[in-house]
Order: C-alpha cells, then sequence, then structure tokens
C-alpha cells in the first residue's frame, strides 16, 4: 500500500509514524523544506517539497499508484482542492481534514463534488468524546466497541487495597472482566495472570457493557448523570462551539470563556442559549466571579495546553467533578494522573484513529490509540479463510504484544481463554502494542491479501 500525506503539522506526522509501523510506503509532502529536513531525522519516509495542489508534481509523483492521499494542510479549502485533483489524477482514495464549522452541514455535498472519500474533523470528534463523558453515569473515563455491547474503562488503582499489591489472578469480583493492559511509568505493559499490580498502575479493563457497570458500583466509581447540568469551556475555539451545539439537547448551561472580542461576538450570534464571557480565562477572580465553584464540569479547551492542564487544576481546587483537558504534547499525558485530571484529550491521536479506521479498512470497525500511540485498541470482525479463525487462541501463537480482550459471538459477549474457538463473523476487541500491528495483520487477513493492506 502506498499513501501520501501533504501538510506534515501534528496530524500528518502522527499518522505518517503510525502508518510506517505498518510497513506501508509512506511519502510526505509539504511545502517548508524545514519541517521535512526535521522529519527526515525521524521517519524512514520519502519526502517531496512542493505544493499539493501543483498537478505537475502528483503527475511527477504518479499519483495514480498510490492507494491513499491524505491532506492534513491548515486550510480547508486547500485540502478539498489536493484530494478533488488527486482524485481526478487516479488516486484511488483521498482523506481531507476540514474543520470549519460552517462546513459541517455541507459534508455530504462537499465529498460528492470534490471527490473526497473521507472528511476528519478533529475539533467535532473531540467534542463527541467531550459530550460523551459528560452525559455518562461514570467518573472514569470509558470507550465503547461492538455496538456500544463492550466497554472498555481505565482507572489508577492507587489507594484501592482490593488491587495493589496483588496478582491479577488473586482478584475477586473480576469474573467477565479482564485486565487488558497496564499503564505503568509512561509504558503499556499486556500482562498475564500472574502480574503484580503496583500503586499508580492505570489498569484498562475490558467487559460487558454491564460488567463494566458493575465494577464501576462496587468500587464507587459512579456519579449521577443527572448533575451535569452547568459546564464552564475554556477557549472559545472550535471544540467549545461543538460542544456547545451538543450539550443543547441536554439542557445543561454552558458558559464559555474566550478573550478575543470578535470570536465572542460569533459565539453569541450562534450559540444564543451559551453565556459567552469575554475575559481571560487564566484570571481565577474572573472564574469565581462566573461561578467557577458551582460548575459540574470544567474542560480547558484553549490552543496552549499549559493553560488547559493549570485551569483544570485551578477548577479541582474549586470542587469541580468531572474536570477535562485538551492536549497536543503526548508528552503530557504522562503527568495527568498526578494532577487529579481526569480525562486528556489529544484530537490529533483521535483524528489519526479515525484516519487509520478508514486506510485499514474491510472489516477493521474502530480503532483507540492509547498512550500517544504506544497501544491500539481495535475492533475487527473475523474472516473466514484467516489464521485466528477455527482454532482454540492457546494454539494460535499470538506475539505477547497481541491480547484478544473480548469476543461478541451472535450477540453476546465473550472474555476469552485459552480454549476459546474464534469463528467467522464474530467482533474482536483488540489490545495490540503499536510494534505488533503488522504482526497482528498476518493473523487476521484473509488468505488472499492483508485486511489492513
Amino acid at each position: 500500500m502506498k499513501v501520501l500525506i501533504v501538510g506534515i503539522g501534528k496530524l500528518g506526522y502522527r499518522l505518517a509514524e503510525s502508518l510506517i509501523n505498518e510497513d506501508i510506503d509512506v511519502t510526505l509532502m509539504d511545502q517548508n523544506p524545514k519541517v521535512l529536513e526535521r522529519i527526515n531525522n525521524y521517519l524512514d519516509v520519502l519526502t517531496i517539497t512542493a505544493n499539493g495542489i501543483e498537478i505537475e508534481v502528483l503527475k511527477e509523483l504518479n499519483i495514480k499508484s498510490y492507494d491513499f492521499l491524505v491532506a492534513t494542510t491548515y486550510s480547508d479549502e486547500t485540502n478539498a482542492m489536493i484530494c478533488s485533483i488527486a482524485k481526478k489524477l487516479g488516486c484511488k482514495k483521498t482523506i481531507a481534514r476540514i474543520r470549519n464549522p460552517e462546513y459541517t452541514k455541507q459534508i455530504d455535498f462537499i465529498k460528492q463534488e470534490m471527490g473526497i472519500d473521507h472528511i476528519i474533523n478533529p475539533e467535532l470528534a473531540t467534542s463527541n468524546e467531550i459530550a460523551r463523558y459528560l452525559l455518562k453515569s461514570y467518573n472514569f473515563y470509558s470507550e465503547d466497541f461492538a455496538k456500544g455491547k463492550v466497554s472498555i474503562l481505565d482507572f489508577n488503582i492507587k489507594n484501592l487495597p482490593a488491587f495493589v499489591g496483588k496478582k491479577i489472578v488473586e482478584l475477586d469480583d473480576m469474573e467477565d472482566l479482564l485486565i487488558a493492559a497496564i499503564t505503568r511509568n509512561d509504558e503499556i505493559l499486556i500482562p498475564h495472570g500472574y502480574t503484580e499490580l503496583l500503586e499508580n498502575d492505570i489498569i484498562h479493563v475490558i467487559g460487558s457493557a454491564e460488567n463494566v457497570n458493575r465494577l464501576g458500583e462496587k468500587f464507587n466509581l459512579h456519579t449521577d448523570k443527572s448533575k451535569i447540568k452547568k459546564v464552564m469551556i475554556l477557549g472559545g475555539g472550535n471544540i467549545a462551539y461543538y460542544l456547545a451545539q451538543k450539550l443543547r439537547s441536554s439542557n445543561t448551561r454552558v458558559s464559555i470563556i474566550e478573550q478575543d472580542r470578535d470570536r465572542c461576538r460569533y459565539l453569541s450570534e450562534r450559540l444564543p442559549e451559551a453565556l459567552i464571557i469575554r475575559g481571560d480565562g487564566t484570571d481565577i477572580n474572573l472564574l469565581e466571579e462566573e461561578g467557577l465553584e458551582t460548575m459540574d464540569a470544567f474542560i480547558g479547551a484553549t490552543g496552549f495546553d499549559e493553560q488547559n492542564l493549570l485551569m483544570t487544576v485551578v477548577a479541582i481546587q474549586a470542587g469541580v467533578h468531572k474536570t477535562i483537558a485538551k492536549i497536543s504534547r503526548p508528552n503530557y499525558i504522562k503527568i495527568i494522573d498526578n494532577l487529579g485530571i481526569d480525562v486528556a484529550l489529544n484530537p490529533t491521536n483521535i483524528a489519526t484513529s479515525s484516519i487509520l479506521k478508514f486506510i485499514r479498512g474491510g472489516k477493521v470497525v474502530s480503532v483507540s490509540l492509547l498512550l500517544g500511540g504506544q497501544a491500539e485498541v481495535i475492533e475487527v470482525i473475523a474472516i473466514k479463510g484467516s489464521r485466528i479463525v477455527g482454532k482454540p487462541i492457546a494454539q494460535l501463537g499470538l506475539p505477547k504484544g497481541i491480547i484478544i480482550g473480548a469476543i461478541v459471538h451472535e450477540g453476546k459477549v465473550i472474555i476469552p481463554n485459552g480454549n476459546t474457538v474464534i469463528e467467522p463473523d464474530d467482533r474482536l476487541i483488540i489490545f495490540c502494542l503499536s510494534s505488533n500491528v503488522p504482526d497482528l495483520d498476518m493473523f487476521i487477513k484473509p488468505a488472499k491479501g492483508g485486511l489492513f493492506r
């Protein structure tokens, strides 16, 4: 498979990093030679200094030999144009990043007229994740798979004597639940039954939605979702805009703090139900005047990670129940638990997951990146004739970095063991270290051709 990425910012780089782990031929194009020079020091990819809109450049590159073109420049219009030109020149499929809220109501028209196969809006996707978390009855963050039948949650086991210091096989009340991965000292481990759990480990637990709910009740990880009625958002960017729209249907009162006068006017015209406050969101006095301590949730969503983290910590100290920070730098993920912040979301990782799902295609249903991309949770549908079908899991010889966390067979959620046999059309929820993704492809692809390629 050949993939061309045009526009190498955070998203372009993160996507390239993920794709080369899968032995895909990746070409990067950008107009800034200094950007490409830095990339060549870290990634083994072909780089081209050029403008993706130039037809002759795409022809010289033989764009018709590429399976995918991904346009991730900072201009929505440029991305759409690049995709349109590439498609007309014979590129098989195109993907564009389009973020402007003005275009969201016209997405289907834009795709059809411009020849775009997939559109990703990182801010919209991030706002959807935030809304899902706010409206759930958990105070931990979880993700849903298999159309909501399977849930994966992660939480720090600090101060939980039922976990700390015990081996996994010694845990009580974990029937039909599986600790599929552990985050420890900023690394992800795939555990076995005799792995000892340590203080400050973050465990990633998988099971049916019902059993996950049971676990939350046992360890008092629930909160009353009816309390999430007042939300304060720091930063009036697109995430705030989309989130306020999303929360409108749940009768949640939203306050948005934004410094820029023109942006405040824009938001007030389009979000009449929201309270738009013009001011410095890092001014604690302003936050107190606007009732920070009465808020049920606080979201740091400015363009500056440090502001988001700092003010989210301030919100925690003020007694806000749910706190979320938008971050862009992967290294900051490692300090979130030490700060006490409930959730940190990286729009780049969310967008990358969406693009990876589309590129892998076939029976890949969803992809979620963990801890800055060190690992993935992949939902796939088992294909008749693949190596993973028809044999007990213990006989498959899966690498240690791959674990099948759950199987949905004929609508029923199964936490598998070594004797479990996977059948065609089963849905599999798989934890996989990023370095093992190519190995996973060998197991789940059909006899002819790869599932991912």
